[in-house]
């Protein structure tokens, strides 16, 4: 299958936009590694609806005005992957839950270790927001973009959330 694609500036560095006819289907980080996610042909096609209206909505996010997304979204992953990713949707903004957590809500409360795991192939970073997933601990574990992107979104929500 041949995907859309349009990279974009962020205050997290360029992003990687990647969309199918059905939605989106990735958010890539600069220094992503290749193999985290799998697409096949990429053409560019800064046009796409889909690509723009995520631009759009990403642009809102990190301005602060933007607390949830509405994009039509394309995953491809197994069906685990795909009962992980759907947990992270349900995690509200400027909250966290653990892989415990989201072992639990999804029926597999010992596969804390495997959620983990799916939440490192999420295609759609900062939507499915995986940067929200944290260790029991309380400490902040594996991210595509880098930990220290992980606690920048974790504390422009935070920001954002209280009203400040």
């Amino acid at each position: 299958m041949v995907h859309s694609y349009k990279i974009i500036a962020s205050p997290v560095g360029a992003l990687k936009l990647v969309a199918s006819s059905r939605g989106l289907t990735a958010i890539l980080w600069e220094r992503d590694d290749p193999k985290r996610v799998r697409l096949g042909v990429l053409v560019g096609d800064p046009d796409h609806p889909v690509l723009l209206e995520t631009e759009r909505q990403l642009a809102e996010y990190f301005a602060g005005v933007r607390t949830a997304f509405d994009i039509e979204l394309d995953m491809t992953g197994t069906e685990f992957q795909k009962r992980v990713w759907a947990a992270l949707l349900t995690i509200p903004f400027g909250a966290t839950r653990s892989y415990a957590e989201i072992a639990r809500q999804i029926g597999r409360p010992k596969a804390s270790r495997a959620v983990g795991a799916a939440n490192g192939r999420n295609p759609i970073s900062i939507l499915a927001p995986c940067h929200r997933a944290i260790g029991s601990d309380g400490k902040l574990h594996g991210f595509a973009g880098g930990l220290e992107v992980k606690q920048y979104l974790l504390d422009l929500e935070r920001i954002k959330g209280t009203g400040t």
